[in-house]
């Protein structure tokens, strides 16, 4: 009797120690498991974080064509010059003009322009827009240029209230009004009378702006609203 109370007792203390292993055995591999959730779970959040502030940007931010005005300098004569106004849209962050591209297309040839800084322009008002030095190798007014350039536009800004905008950083925001100053010239040898002009105005970031307009069936003025 005595031996097997001794075996007992002995029993015992076996499957209470063995208890404890295993219960420190669980709470170390709940530990882990909870340290590997929490680092998953901190990862996905500021990756959703990132992610939403990016689409907000992406939706909020963008470019809008408020204008386009082409010039003929005669009756009968093409186009050879292009005023694009662009503005940011509602709620838009900046938009740096020198990092933007234009894309035209006459249905024969598409262009893509880039910005210059040697054609910018900042004036307190402007007595005629197509006379300003804003057209890529277009130093004469009125499309008497000596040579063209159909791959660059310059800036004609409009409205800078806080001068955010310089030849060298142009960037555009809340309330600035621009005009991207384009040679048609060198971009299409001038357009005709009922061409068909699309393309867009695309920044880094955010909604581009379209252009889309057929020019008329005879030019009767020298400045002529396209779109």
């Amino acid at each position: 009797m005595k031996i097997c109370e001794t075996l007992k007792r002995k029993d015992v203390g076996s499957i209470g120690i063995g208890a404890m292993i295993v219960f420190i055995a669980m709470v170390l591999v709940a530990g882990i498991a909870a340290s590997v959730l929490i680092q998953t779970s901190t990862k996905l959040e500021n990756q959703a974080m990132a992610t939403g502030q990016e689409t907000t940007s992406e939706v909020s931010t963008g470019v809008a064509v408020f204008d386009v005005l082409g010039y003929s300098a005669s009756s009968g004569a093409a186009i050879s010059k292009l005023a694009i106004g662009v503005r940011p849209r509602a709620g838009s962050d900046g938009i740096d003009l020198s990092q933007l591209y234009v894309e035209l297309s006459d249905t024969n040839k598409k262009v893509i322009l880039n910005y210059t800084t040697s054609f910018y322009a900042e004036p307190d008002g402007q007595d005629d827009v197509f006379s300003a030095s804003v057209f890529p190798d277009d130093n004469y007014a009125y499309g008497n240029a000596s040579n063209t350039d159909g791959s660059m536009f310059g800036l004609l800004v409009v409205e800078d209230a806080d001068n955010s905008m310089s030849s060298s950083n142009p960037v555009m925001n809340r309330g600035d009004k621009v005009y991207i100053c384009i040679n048609a010239t060198g971009c299409f040898n001038g357009i005709s009378e009922r061409s068909d002009i699309w393309g867009l105005v695309v920044g880094e970031e955010g909604s581009p702006g379209a252009i889309s307009f057929r020019t008329p069936a005879s030019y009767t003025d020298n400045v002529i609203d396209l779109q």
